[in-house]
């Protein structure tokens, strides 16, 4: 076992996963590709707490440049303190990549904001979110899909697909930290790996 290929492995897997994640949730927050929503506050809430940009995004991006760097560490002191510093940074971007994973899932139950028909008329709000006596069942009746809101167009599936995008590879981001938080762990215990320095054994 290689503790500094685990490491790098695990640097340059959450490279592309934090920038899907910072591209889902900018295109949650236009839907339509229009910018006008967004500055109308006409953006369904949770994502415009862009956890997919800060969270599994920036923060991500900073603690997969972390491991890699650390990887290349020489020096046995040295090694061990690194691999401390990475057990912090990967709880870090485990809370990172959790919270935007939570976030996901509840953009996805709620339901978009949409502008929808209702007694009095055309209103914005958030028509498809569970109630007392309705369950988040618009992800499963496609009739909902296209019957209930009004605009954006297509808001219904632009959020289910990308809100599952963002949750997918937010929750693969915190595997791959909590996977990292035993790897540093084992660092700090064992060195740069098991038998990275067991001298060669010659025949006689």
């Amino acid at each position: 076992m290689c503790v500094s290929r685990c490491l790098r492995c695990v640097g340059v897997s959450l490279v592309p996963l934090a920038t899907v994640c910072m591209l889902s949730n900018i295109l949650l927050l236009l839907p339509e590709l229009k910018f006008n929503f967004l500055l109308e506050g006409h953006v369904t809430r949770e994502a415009t707490w862009a956890t997919g940009l800060w969270g599994s995004g920036i923060l991500v991006l900073l603690g997969a440049q972390a491991f890699v760097r650390s990887s290349r560490t020489t020096g046995c002191c040295a090694f061990r303190s690194e691999m401390l510093r990475q057990v912090l940074y990967s709880c870090v971007c485990l809370m990172a990549a959790g919270t935007s994973c939570l976030v996901s899932a509840t953009g996805l139950v709620q339901g978009p904001l949409c502008l929808y028909n209702s007694g009095a008329g055309p209103v914005w709000g958030v028509p498809l979110q569970p109630t007392a006596d309705r369950d988040a069942g618009y992800l499963y009746n496609r009739t909902l899909w296209s019957g209930v809101c009004l605009e954006p167009r297509g808001v219904v599936q632009w959020n289910m697909v990308l809100f599952s995008v963002l949750g997918g590879a937010s929750g693969l981001q915190a595997l791959l930290c909590a996977a990292n938080i035993l790897n540093a762990l084992l660092g700090l215990v064992l060195g740069r790996g098991v038998g990275h320095n067991k001298p060669d054994v010659k025949d006689s």
